[in-house]
């Protein structure tokens, strides 16, 4: 949802998030946010020309990329007279020991000071079997560390249908329960910018919830989808998950 169909970042989109985020963090709410976007900075940034395989290319284009999205949410942030900081995480931090401990205190100091943690995976040394699965399993493991209530997973669909979004016939599952299985509804398809979707998101959504968590997955492009959430979400339109023992 960030990305063009260009595989640019999406500026307008960006903000719209940012300003979202903003009346939260007015109205009482703490806030973690999980981001995608560094590649298709680091992308629009350099013309390559010479040929870099595939993780030549993530390790270019998100260390370069980084900078510029980081300084993004900075001066939107900024607007609201909001402090940011950066997170940049591994798979290996999330193994119980000094490393967990020490990313869990300081995203914990960051709320404690109303600062907003903005995490993103480290792509420049995270290649193969270390890499997150995509920022839908990144968040899922974040939401567990951090004890959150509520995970919102914003895709560029409105949520799980029982068939292809697309299709008339199809209607939105709009409430998930820990003993529901919706294999036979998942589309494995996924963006052209990212490496998650909806398949990433269901499992995602389900491990979580069953630790206790409840678990919203709606549509990013529409308009104060996070606020809608938040404030009426019977009439939003969005699937979510129940977490267990609620």
């Amino acid at each position: 949802m960030l990305t063009t169909e260009k595989g640019k970042l999406n500026i307008t989109r960006l903000s719209s998030l940012v300003d979202q985020i903003a009346w939260m963090k007015e109205h009482g709410y703490e806030v973690i946010l999980v981001t995608s976007g560094a590649v298709a900075c680091g992308r629009q940034e350099l013309k390559v020309d010479h040929e870099l395989d595939s993780a030549e290319q993530r390790q270019l284009f998100s260390a370069m990329g980084q900078v510029k999205l980081i300084n993004l949410y900075y001066d939107l942030f900024r607007e609201y007279n909001i402090h940011i900081g950066q997170v940049l995480t591994m798979k290996e931090n999330f193994v119980p020991g000094e490393q967990y401990t020490n990313q869990r205190n300081c995203m914990a100091i960051m709320l404690d000071n109303g600062v907003i943690p903005i995490v993103n995976e480290n792509d420049t040394v995270c290649l193969t079997e270390l890499m997150f699965t995509d920022n839908d399993e990144l968040s899922g493991l974040i939401a567990q560390m951090m004890g959150a209530e509520t995970l919102i997973l914003l895709s560029n669909i409105d949520g799980i249908f029982t068939g292809n979004p697309k299709d008339p016939e199809s209607k939105i599952i709009r409430e998930v329960k820990p003993e529901d299985n919706l294999d036979q509804y998942i589309q494995t398809s996924k963006s052209s910018a990212g490496r998650g979707g909806m398949e990433s998101k269901y499992h995602t959504a389900r491990t979580v919830a069953a630790s206790g968590i409840r678990v919203m997955i709606a549509n990013g492009n529409r308009d104060n989808i996070l606020t809608a959430l938040l404030t009426k979400p019977e009439k939003t339109i969005h699937t979510e998950f129940i977490p267990l023992n609620s």
